[in-house]
């Protein structure tokens, strides 16, 4: 496990082992199978969807070899010059395959000169050339580039899915997640498998019983207790401020990041409020979380007197965008608590 990170040891090898992009599997497959390949795709995504994992993977099922298979960084390899040097390179033909494939990663990084010289190769490339083009930011890829090319959209996964996935990468590394730990991971990947895989290697690396517990997973994140995330919900339920806000400060006091602290009280909330009004939709949602807080989020749910409305979790909102551009960490998040607690007892 040190020796190679996860995220690279369990990099997808077939279409087969792709989790949570099946929209974009069958698509290149069905292409594959009609023999109706382009000549540039255009992948876009965050960051740790697949993108260059399914661009690797289309590219050998087009039958190109690993010699044949090219990787370009775009963000090291900006500049015009560097674009005419690929449009003499694709007219060599392949080694020892019948196409060459190019894999162009965070495209958007090209200079505007770099597009411009890139055009005419990638509206009529050679024939024996597909490039296959790998974005997060597709705004910043001009139309001219985006229309020489089949786009397709990388979904981000679900919190359930990445907990599923390194649920199963720890068993087979020989340790065991509770189940809690698996969906705290979940939560704090952000919709990134790679960042997922990421944090579980540290969490391994530091365990000694090859038994992944809650408190390991909060200690090597920095993710808060969840007692703390309880009592501030809690807090919120009643109207009152006084001991959420504590929480928040022994939150400090454990130097816990608070991005984590907004998404965890915002994932919660979330729930809370879906299981007053939407029960159905919320039953699978309840089944991820530990048994303290699935009692608790049920009580508060089922509790005509709790305080907790759309309005707490747009205040929520608010507080978790605001956290990453506020000078103190941890203040919008006190002003959300105090301003909603001055609603209910005003």
């Amino acid at each position: 496990m040190q020796e190679l990170a996860l995220y690279r040891k369990y990099r997808p090898q077939t279409f087969k082992d792709v989790l949570g992009q099946d929209h974009v599997v069958n698509a290149l497959k069905g292409a594959i199978a009609e023999g109706n390949v382009g000549h540039a795709y255009l992948f876009f995504g965050s960051r740790g969807t697949g993108k260059t994992s399914i661009a690797r993977i289309f590219a050998r099922e087009l039958g190109a070899s690993d010699t044949d298979i090219n990787e370009i960084d775009a963000a090291s390899y900006t500049g015009v010059d560097n674009i005419r040097a690929l449009r003499e390179e694709v007219q060599n033909l392949p080694f020892e395959s019948e196409r060459k494939v190019y894999i162009v990663d965070e495209v958007h990084m090209l200079s505007k000169a770099a597009f411009n010289a890139f055009l005419k190769t990638l509206e009529e490339p050679p024939k024996h050339v597909v490039f296959i083009l790998a974005t997060t930011e597709l705004d910043k890829v001009p139309d001219t580039v985006q229309s020489r090319c089949q786009t397709f959209t990388f979904k981000k996964p679900t919190s359930k899915a990445i907990a599923e996935m390194v649920t199963k990468v720890a068993k087979a590394e020989g340790f065991t997640l509770e189940k809690a730990s698996a969906e705290l991971i979940g939560l704090i990947a952000s919709g990134s498998f790679r960042d997922a895989l990421s944090v579980l290697q540290k969490i391994l690396t530091t365990s000694s019983d090859k038994k992944v517990s809650v408190a390991e997973v909060e200690s090597v994140t920095g993710a808060p207790k969840g007692a703390l995330i309880g009592r501030i919900i809690q807090g919120l339920g009643a109207g009152e401020s006084e001991d959420a806000l504590k929480a928040v400060h022994e939150a400090v006091e454990e130097n816990a990041d608070f991005d984590i602290v907004t998404a965890l009280l915002l994932e919660r909330v979330r729930i809370l409020l879906l299981l007053r009004y939407a029960p159905s939709v919320a039953e699978g949602l309840v089944d991820e979380l530990t048994d303290t807080d699935k009692e608790m989020i049920t009580g508060l749910a089922e509790d005509t007197s709790s305080k907790i409305n759309s309005e707490t979790l747009r205040r929520l909102i608010e507080a978790s965008i605001a956290i990453r551009r506020s000078p103190i960490a941890y203040l919008p998040l006190e002003l959300a608590i105090i301003e909603l607690a001055e609603k209910t007892q005003g």
